[in-house]
């Protein structure tokens, strides 16, 4: 039986999710963001219980299928930016590669249903992931931009004034910590 889960946007979710099943005794095949995959069907109680067990530690099971597609939308997208090892890639190209779906379609539905597009979706979690490499100190802003796919520093430093309102050196310099969740980025723009 497969379920698709929002919010699931990191290793940690991946065990955490995990765990909810085998304490369900759902007994997990396999589990990767946004989804996961059991040997067995659930009854009805089992799915309450899995349902609510989820909304606890903020994830929620989806069953609509326009929500399952945003979610993969936004799985490969957080996957590539946040754990990978990076660098330029078209991400329709990715999205449709990844996800079989026409781009044009992806990218209504997902306008439509997050109330932003999937190219602002992307600046504003590569701008969480630069945040995150400044906090780190250990990259320079070049090295920053090559990893996440910019053409320049100096396209990396006007998308992130843009999102943020400050440069990534006064980012720096600051050693604020104003990073969200990533679950949480397309929120409250």
């Amino acid at each position: 039986m497969k379920f698709y889960i929002k919010n699931m946007v990191c290793p940690r979710c991946v065990a955490a999710v995990t765990q909810i099943f085998k304490g369900l005794d759902l007994e997990p095949e396999s589990i990767t963001l946004g989804e996961a995959e059991t040997k067995k069907e659930a009854g009805p109680e089992q799915l309450s219980l899995l349902s609510e067990r989820l909304k606890e530690q903020g994830f929620e099971l989806l069953g609509d299928t326009k929500d399952i597609v945003v979610e993969g939308i936004k799985s490969v997208i957080i996957n590539h930016i946040h754990h990978s090892d990076g660098g330029a890639v078209v991400f329709s190209e990715l999205l449709v590669s990844e996800l079989h779906k026409d781009y044009s379609g992806l990218s209504k539905l997902f306008s439509v249903h997050e109330g932003i597009t999937i190219e602002h979706f992307i600046i504003l979690q590569k701008t969480e992931k630069v945040k995150e490499l400044l906090l780190y100190n250990r990259l320079t802003l070049s090295e920053i931009a090559y990893k996440l796919g910019y053409s320049s520093v100096s396209h990396l430093s006007a998308q992130f004034r843009k999102v943020t309102g400050i440069t990534p050196t006064e980012f720096r310099k600051s050693g604020a910590n104003s990073r969200k969740p990533l679950d949480a980025v397309s929120k409250n723009l």
